[in-house]
């Protein structure tokens, strides 16, 4: 439910960049950049609109397809020395010329730290809202002895007493600003053309959120923080307790193509990998079974080969599993079912936790409570029980 204050994003994206070209739109799994920002402005409980700032066509088409607005910044303001406000004022003032707009806060986000989640953006607004501040800005603790250099190039300390080096824990609370994410009361921001004035308070961010893109090294990082944020969230969708494990075969096992001889013999085409998937599957003693509406030798075969069970030729896939589920006195909130088609569904909405492949059609991905990053054929299979032993701490 969204606040009744028109909260306004903007996120400033110039196409300039030295050190990494096109920077704000190079792809952090499988995202643009920037992406990443608008998707946690569009999941946020306060914000009413997102705009990208932006001097670059590039950017502009990009912002637009992952369902921002933009507003064409002037290259006079677009320089890498031209200060963020510049593009947040310029943004305001055309709002209010063109449509008489004026929010009651604005929040400025920084494309280039991908890592916030949209509760980030959030807490920043209610910290401001609650202590009735004037602005609100995320920081993260530091912990940090901070040093500099005279003019005789001799080192002085600047946070502590360097003759009586303190312990860590026993340091004065000191915080970093992220440059993440800004809230200001739109009137004062105006007004004093800054992001600071007034009455400031912060909101704490953990250090795995803070990192701020600057070179392909953060890059990196980020990458491998993303994957292991992705993780820990598909663990806790998986059940608690896994009980067994339900596979459709068409468009899972194969690609959900078809090679059809001239004598009439079907043929299809499966993934080593997810056999060797199975494997680890029985290894865990997890029960797995494939339910089929096809009624071709194949999956019969493959599922020999495989050493799994499989019921074919179902028509009611819900009324298979049920079967299947009261024959091995399994709890269904305790079962896992994989599948990528219409026929699926009530499967997928029936079970502990519903899984999709990638490529699944539109309708079926959004029952899903885990889409996984590979397609049908392609891995998938072996994708989730990598996830599953990591989960269950086998590997």
């Amino acid at each position: 439910m969204k606040s009744t204050l028109e909260v306004l994003a903007i996120i400033p994206a110039r196409g300039g960049s030295k050190g990494i070209p096109k920077k704000n739109i190079k792809e952090l799994s499988g995202k643009p950049l920037v992406g990443h920002t608008i998707d946690n402005c569009q999941k946020s409980e306060f914000v009413c609109r997102t705009i990208v700032s932006t001097d670059s066509e590039e950017i502009a088409k990009v912002a637009n397809e992952l369902g921002a607005e933009v507003v064409k910044r002037p290259s006079e303001i677009s320089g890498e020395n031209e200060p963020s406000e510049s593009a947040l004022l310029h943004t305001l003032y055309y709002l209010k010329e063109n449509e008489g707009y004026c929010p009651d806060l604005i929040v400025f986000l920084q494309c280039t730290s991908p890592l916030i989640i949209h509760e980030d953006i959030d807490g920043t607004i209610q910290t401001l809202l609650g202590y009735n501040a004037d602005v609100a800005f995320a920081v993260t603790r530091s912990h940090q002895f901070l040093w500099t250099q005279n003019s005789n190039g001799n080192a002085m300390a600047l946070n502590h007493d360097q003759n009586h080096r303190p312990m860590r824990q026993n340091m004065n609370l000191q915080f970093r600003e992220t440059g993440a994410v800004y809230v200001m009361k739109t009137p004062g921001f105006i007004k004093h053309k800054h992001r600071f004035f007034g009455n400031i308070s912060m909101y704490v961010i953990p250090q795995n959120r803070a990192i701020d893109i600057d070179d392909l090294i953060d890059f990196q990082i980020a990458e491998i923080l993303i994957q292991e944020r992705r993780k820990l969230e598909l663990y806790q969708l998986l059940p608690s307790v896994i009980d067994g494990v339900v596979l459709d075969f068409d468009g899972v096992f194969t690609d959900n193509r078809v090679i059809v001889f001239e004598d009439g013999r079907e043929a299809v085409i499966c993934d080593r990998s997810d056999g060797l998937g199975i494997e680890m599957l029985r290894s865990l003693k997890i029960p797995v079974v494939v339910i089929s509406s096809e009624r071709n030798a194949v999956v019969k075969v493959r599922c020999d080969k495989l050493g799994i069970k499989c019921i074919t030729g179902v028509e009611n896939k819900l009324v298979a599993i049920n079967k299947w589920l009261k024959d091995n006195t399994l709890n269904h909130r305790n079962v896992i079912y994989v599948g990528n088609d219409l026929n699926d569904i009530e499967c997928i909405k029936t079970v502990g936790c519903g899984i999709v492949v990638n490529d699944a059609c539109q309708d079926v991905k959004k029952f899903g409570k885990i889409i996984l990053q590979s397609s049908g054929g392609k891995g998938a299979i072996r994708e989730l029980v990598n996830i599953i032993s990591l989960k269950l701490g086998r590997i």
